[in-house]
């Protein structure tokens, strides 16, 4: 499961700029990321998931012949953080009230929008090409969440997955103008993967709410750190990727 070597952990493989081109978590990595817990402002619970969204989530965890590399299966860009992306991107969506076709939109986004990476490094294109992939294989994709997608669910839901590695700064004017025809959801799964960075082994790579456009990101922060380190800590402990983001589902509550 974990080919990263214990003498060597991910917090000090990222200090020397000697991180593998394929990173899998590993204990002392996970400790330090608790031992880093930001200090959280108070505020009110995420919201409740609605029935949608639960049935949604229960298939986020894709097929792992979708994935353009199978040693990304488990890594830091594998199956656990496509699905705490979608859990993340279903409150952020419940959180600013949209409607059940965009919900389902954006969680079909958040779990396929890393599937066409190669590594775990600054993969440049992964966005684009698994958005060009998402759309040659949307009856595929809709039919594993159970529904059935319109033109205009593909369109949005490519664009975003295109746009998610891209920073709003470096858009072009087409990206620009792209954004505008699906804006909703792809500052929302742009918000919903930066949540999920509290698993990097190193604090200037976390969430950064300057980088995002989510009213309710800020609120969101504690959620996203709980899951990381308690989906992360299952997996060190034996569940698969999948299980372990599902189970601390259960424990945290976050889908009734």
């Amino acid at each position: 499961m974990n080919t990263t070597s214990s003498i060597h952990n991910l917090v000090e493989l990222a200090a020397r700029k000697r991180l593998p081109h394929h990173q899998y978590t590993d204990r002392a990595t996970v400790r330090w990321i608790a031992a880093h817990r930001p200090d959280f402002p108070e505020g009110p619970p995420p919201p409740v998931l609605r029935p949608v969204s639960r049935q949604l989530l229960a298939h986020a965890a894709i097929p792992g012949d979708w994935l353009a590399e199978v040693r990304c299966h488990d890594s830091l860009h594998g199956i656990r953080h496509a699905v705490r992306t979608a859990v993340l991107a279903a409150l952020l969506a419940e959180a600013t009230g949209l409607g059940d076709d965009d919900i389902a939109t954006l969680i079909v986004a958040a779990a396929v929008h890393d599937c066409r990476r190669l590594h775990d490094k600054d993969d440049s294109g992964h966005g684009a090409r698994a958005a060009i992939w998402l759309t040659d294989n949307a009856d595929a994709v809709w039919h594993h969440f159970g529904i059935t997608a319109t033109p205009s669910q593909i369109t949005a839901a490519g664009t975003a997955v295109r746009l998610h590695d891209l920073p709003y700064e470096r858009f072009s004017p087409d990206d620009h103008a792209d954004h505008a025809c699906a804006e909703t959801i792809t500052d929302l799964l742009k918000a919903a993967d930066a949540l999920d960075r509290y698993r990097l082994p190193k604090l200037t790579w976390w969430p950064d709410p300057t980088r995002v456009r989510s009213a309710a990101f800020t609120q969101m922060r504690a959620t996203a750190f709980e899951l990381v380190v308690r989906s992360e800590s299952a997996w060190l402990a034996g569940a698969g990727s999948a299980d372990s983001v599902s189970s601390t589902l259960t424990t945290m509550e976050l889908t009734g």
